[in-house]
C-alpha cells in the first residue's frame, strides 16, 4: 500500500462523511452561501460521496455547473447514485483525477477543497494546477480538519498558495476547523 493510499479516506468509510451530525455542524449552505452565486462554475476537489457537491449544485441553480472531482471511482459512484434521476444530474459533472494531477482544464469561478489538501503529497503542484483552472479573480476555499493539520502545517499550505499566485482574502469561521478563502491574483 502506498503512502498516498494510507492518507486518503477509503470508500468504505464514505458513510462517515455524510451524516446528520456533520450536516448540523458543517451545514454546506451556511458555509458556502457567501461565496456561491447562481450561474457560476464550481470545482469540488476531493468531493468524496458528494456532501458538499449536492448543496453546491442547488446553489448554482440550473444555469450553473459543479465539477465533482475525486481520486476514487467508488466515491464518484456513490455521488452518481445520489443524483441519478434528479434535476441535479444535469448540473454535476464527475471527473476522476489522477494521484498527481487533476487533469481538468475547463475554467471555473470557485474551487472548494474541504478536508483534502492535507492528503496531497505535493501541494505546490496542486495549487499551480488550480491556478490554471481558476478564472482571473477566481476563489479557492480551503478547509482543513484540526486534528490532522497543525497550525504550522496550515501556515505552510497558505504559503504554498501564495507561491502559486493566490492571495488570502479572509479566514472564514468554520466550526472546529482551519479555513482560508483565497483569490487568484496571477
Amino acid at each position: 500500500m502506498s503512502k498516498r493510499s494510507e492518507r486518503i479516506c477509503p470508500v468504505e468509510k464514505a458513510g462517515s462523511l455524510d451524516t446528520k451530525i456533520r450536516r448540523w455542524l458543517q451545514n454546506p449552505h451556511k458555509i458556502l452561501k457567501p461565496y456561491i452565486k447562481e450561474g457560476i462554475t464550481v470545482l469540488d476537489f476531493g468531493c468524496g460521496p458528494g456532501f458538499f457537491t449536492l448543496a453546491l449544485a442547488q446553489m448554482v441553480r440550473e444555469n450553473g455547473k459543479v465539477i465533482a472531482v475525486d481520486l476514487q471511482e467508488g466515491m464518484l459512484q456513490k455521488l452518481k447514485e445520489k443524483i441519478e434521476g434528479t434535476e441535479l444530474e444535469n448540473r454535476i459533472t464527475m471527473h476522476k483525477c489522477e494521484e498527481d494531477k487533476i487533469g481538468f482544464t475547463e475554467k471555473v469561478d470557485f474551487v472548494l477543497a474541504f478536508y483534502v489538501v492535507h492528503e496531497i503529497p505535493n501541494q505546490q503542484k496542486l495549487f499551480n494546477e488550480l491556478g490554471t483552472i481558476l478564472k482571473p479573480n477566481g476563489k479557492l476555499f480551503i478547509v482543513e480538519p484540526p486534528f490532522h493539520v497543525s497550525k504550522k502545517a496550515f501556515a505552510e499550505t497558505i504559503k504554498n498558495t501564495n507561491t502559486a499566485g493566490f492571495a488570502e482574502v479572509e479566514r472564514p469561521k468554520v466550526i472546529f476547523n482551519k479555513a482560508v478563502l483565497l483569490k487568484k491574483i496571477a
